[in-house]
Order: structure tokens, then C-alpha cells, then sequence
């Protein structure tokens, strides 16, 4: 299977190269590109998605918020 001649997408590329590699070989293509995305400018990585402090406790607080209503509610109808 050729490239094609436009530019490829990613799911071309990614097609073409796990058709062409054996596994061991792709483990070794996705290590190389992990270690390069790790020592790139950490500018260039997207973190508006992470979670801030406040994110991480109001989470926690409505796990325990859920987790007792639930583990209450299973109790009484155990009995």
C-alpha cells in the first residue's frame, strides 16, 4: 500500500504504518514518540484541560457525596 500522493491524514499514516510494521516494531515507534513529545518545549503540550485543586476537591467531595447516598440506599434495601 502507497502513500497517497495528497497530504495524508492521520488515520492514513496510521494505517500505512501498522500494515507495514510488526508489533514489536510499532512499540518501538510509540516509545520514540512519546520520549520526543516528553523532552519537546512544554509550551507546545495543550493544558487547559487539566484539572485545577479546586476541580480535584469538588470531585472528591461529591464521590463521598454519591458513595454514601448509594452505599446507604443499598443497605436498607438489603434488609
Amino acid at each position: 500500500m502507497m502513500m497517497p500522493a495528497t497530504s495524508p491524514t492521520i488515520q492514513d499514516v496510521y494505517a500505512y504504518i501498522t500494515r507495514i510494521l510488526p508489533p514489536t516494531a510499532l512499540l518501538q515507534l510509540a516509545a520514540l514518540i512519546l520520549n520526543g513529545l516528553t523532552q519537546q518545549n512544554n509550551s507546545v503540550v495543550d493544558d487547559s484541560d487539566t484539572w485545577t485543586e479546586q476541580d480535584q476537591l469538588e470531585l472528591a467531595a461529591f464521590s463521598l457525596q454519591h458513595f454514601s447516598t448509594t452505599s446507604l440506599g443499598n443497605e436498607e434495601t438489603s434488609e
